[in-house]
């Protein structure tokens, strides 16, 4: 069986109903993996997102911040959560699908805006929730398929440009090496490059900021869907749908799905 594992930092859940419909109508994932719900968990839409046939919800929510949250067709099992900020914040929710996959949704912090742990303790935190995420993958031998917003860009054609990126939160040579290393922890195969091999442009965020986004093209891969490699043949496709950050009353992320067969 094969099926459709979206991810999407929704930059509010609520806010953005319209647009999960949206999605969902068009590209009907299986499995819907929601980042930023910034919503706590007794006030999380249960009723609109069960409508469109999410019959298991599982959610960590956080009043306002944050917030992660797994909407699937399916069943789901073995829920988790860990605490790789180490300050209680909700940014990771763990499941076991069907066929014995574990599935990890994470919303690493952003990291703020200089790139320097004595001056930004921010980006301290985002190194360290790096290093925590290093350690567990290190043990995991169950499959996995680990995505989400992962606020790190990266190649050069992860960013509009690696030279003018090079000191800007998201592209450092510290934040790289940081993910290169959670990368080689359980060998992982990212499965945008997988179907989309550098140096491919591939972005999935664009900021508010441009005027118009579609235009500037200055956009940075953020969002990423990484499996075991013992999954590798089971990878069908992954799809960044671009097209929704130009939608109504976006979110500055673009969905991604992955086709996999479970």
């Amino acid at each position: 069986m094969t099926i459709r594992i979206a991810t999407w930092n929704i930059n509010s859940v609520r806010a953005r109903m319209d647009l999960v419909r949206r999605f969902c109508a068009e590209f009907s994932p299986d499995i819907l993996c929601l980042q930023e719900t910034k919503v706590d968990d007794g006030s999380f839409p249960h009723a609109p997102l069960a409508a469109l046939g999410f019959t298991d919800i599982r959610v960590r929510g956080q009043r306002m911040h944050h917030g992660v949250a797994i909407l699937s067709k399916l069943p789901l099992a073995d829920i988790s959560s860990e605490d790789w900020q180490a300050n209680g914040e909700a940014r990771h929710l763990g499941v076991m699908l069907p066929g014995g996959v574990r599935l990890e949704n994470v919303y690493v912090p952003a990291g703020g805006d200089v790139p320097d742990r004595t001056a930004n303790p921010k980006f301290g935190q985002k190194l360290d929730f790096l290093a925590r995420m290093t350690d567990w993958a290190a043990g995991l031998a169950t499959p996995t398929i680990l995505l989400g917003d992962f606020n790190v860009a990266p190649l050069p054609s992860d960013v509009w440009s690696h030279e003018a990126l090079l000191n800007v939160v998201s592209h450092t040579p510290i934040e790289v090496a940081a993910l290169n290393t959670l990368a080689a922890s359980h060998n992982w195969i990212d499965a945008g490059r997988h179907f989309a091999p550098a140096p491919e442009r591939l972005y999935t965020w664009w900021s508010y900021r441009a005027s118009d986004w579609r235009a500037s093209d200055r956009g940075r891969r953020l969002d990423h869907i990484w499996t075991s490699p013992t999954l590798a043949g089971n990878l069908r496709g992954c799809t960044t749908i671009e097209a929704a950050r130009g939608w109504e009353k976006p979110s500055d992320h673009a969905p991604v799905i992955l086709e996999v067969a479970l």
